[in-house]
């Protein structure tokens, strides 16, 4: 950082007291430690041990031989264009989105931050940069601290909750302005662009679109987001929910993903020709991604509850079939004009590591452009999936799909892969230490 680029950060941080320095963890959550704001603008080295970055959605670890058996420190370094003051701290606060990196400089390969960098970094190396964009839906909720009992929406201004006949409605009866006005305040301060909002299917269910740009701010911007929205809801008495499927009955929540790719010194698109067809790099992307849903499935799909939202296909679909503007299909030609020609993935859920899953589907689609692999023809309308194209539909298949993916190992590395299954394969057993309702309910009397 040059000696104007100190000033002028000094100058941003200005009466910050606290500096929360994070990097997203397998699982995207925000990890890291608070720095005060004199040793940030200092330059003190900020450590952190390495099996932070493999630690379990429950809070625990797999063996240490996955991350190091002495579990020795990484470096948090921050990106000096993601230094935010937040906007929603009562107290003066910025948050810093990190890399992890060894102390040889190198990127930790247990990062999903710096995974996402290094297909970008492959796209470069050919003259082309990915462009993505991403739909994020949620859940708002009231207060729930009993995890036995079922989310509920928040009451209405009526004095009724939301009964799921809202999807695309833009009434204020459902009482959350105030939350999403200030949400919206909060992207204003963070430089957090939106596209568009709305009311989705589900109960006390939104939607919100992020313009396209580069993947990794694009990630960025994802991850900042989720954040944000969790912390604003606190305070105004409410719980966000980005779970895949927190309720029954009701629609699952996606963060599909729209890519595309241009020419690194034009600009253009090159899945769309000078006469505006289809090319065959647009082709082989698709190749690509068919190539590497099936391998990739519990990385856009990394929890056990993913797969209740894949269990019902309409509009959640579980297959690496594609089509134009098919909503039943996984990978899908939205309508568009032929400079804007993308593909969007649908399989992701809401749950997902936006780093990760942007990465595994930007690195499965430049696996197809580089192997020139051809996709299988287009379906329309009501369909069959065939069995090529079926996905896991269990956490425990997916994850032992993916640890005998040779395309996984190439495109991720033997580290990265071997610790992710031993993440998540501990988040399974915990899941199986448990017997839900249902079981008690139904199986008991049958014993």
């Amino acid at each position: 950082m040059t000696t104007d680029d100190q000033r002028s950060l000094a100058q941003r941080l200005t009466g910050i007291d606290e500096i929360e320095c994070v990097t997203p963890d397998l699982n995207g959550v925000p990890r890291g430690k608070v720095m005060t704001g004199a040793g940030f603008l200092e330059g003190r080295r900020l450590q952190m041990a390495r099996g932070v970055l493999l630690q379990c959605i429950m809070g625990g670890y797999p063996e240490s031989r996955f991350y190091g058996s002495d579990d020795g420190d990484l470096a948090l370094v921050p990106d000096p264009a993601h230094i935010y003051p937040l906007p929603w701290s009562q107290q003066p606060r910025a948050l810093a989105i990190c890399d992890a990196a060894e102390f040889s400089g190198e990127s930790s390969r247990l990062s999903t931050r710096g995974q996402l960098k290094a297909v970008i970094a492959r796209y470069a190396a050919r003259g082309l940069a990915p462009v993505v964009a991403t739909e994020l839906e949620f859940f708002v909720f009231a207060p729930n601290p009993d995890p036995t009992h079922p989310f509920r929406p928040p009451v209405g201004l009526d004095g009724r909750r939301e009964d799921g006949f809202s999807a695309f409605s833009i009434s204020s009866n459902n009482g959350l302005r105030p939350f999403f006005s200030e949400v919206y305040e909060c992207m204003a301060a963070l430089g957090l662009p939106r596209d568009t909002f709305m009311h989705e299917m589900g109960v006390s269910q939104f939607e919100i679109n992020l313009l396209h740009g580069d993947p990794l701010l694009l990630a960025d911007q994802t991850f900042l987001f989720k954040h944000l929205l969790k912390e604003v809801a606190l305070k105004h008495g409410l719980t966000v929910v980005c779970m895949a499927k927190p309720l029954a009955h009701t629609a699952g929540s996606s963060m599909h993903i729209h890519q595309s790719v241009v020419e690194a010194h034009s600009g253009r698109n090159v899945f769309s020709d000078q006469a505006g067809e289809p090319t065959a790099t647009f082709r082989h992307f698709i190749g690509g991604q068919q190539a590497g849903m099936a391998d990739f499935t519990a990385l856009f799909a990394p929890n056990v509850n993913s797969y209740q939202r894949l269990c019902h296909p309409y509009a959640s679909p579980n297959n690496a079939c594609w089509s134009h503007d098919n909503r039943a299909a996984g990978l899908r030609i939205p309508a568009s004009s032929p400079v804007a020609r993308r593909v969007e993935n649908r399989l992701p859920g809401a749950d997902a590591n936006p780093y990760l899953a942007i990465a595994a589907s930007l690195a499965a689609g430049l696996y197809g452009i580089e192997n020139e692999l051809e996709p299988t023809a287009a379906i329309q309308g009501e369909f069959d999936v065939p069995d090529s194209l079926s996905l896991p539909c269990t956490l425990h298949a997916a994850l032992e799909r993916l640890k005998r993916s040779h395309l996984a190992m190439e495109l991720f590395g033997k580290e990265f892969i071997e610790g992710y299954v031993a993440s998540k394969t501990l988040e399974l057993t915990s899941f199986y230490d448990e017997i839900t309702p249902w079981e008690r309910r139904v199986l008991a009397a049958q014993a």
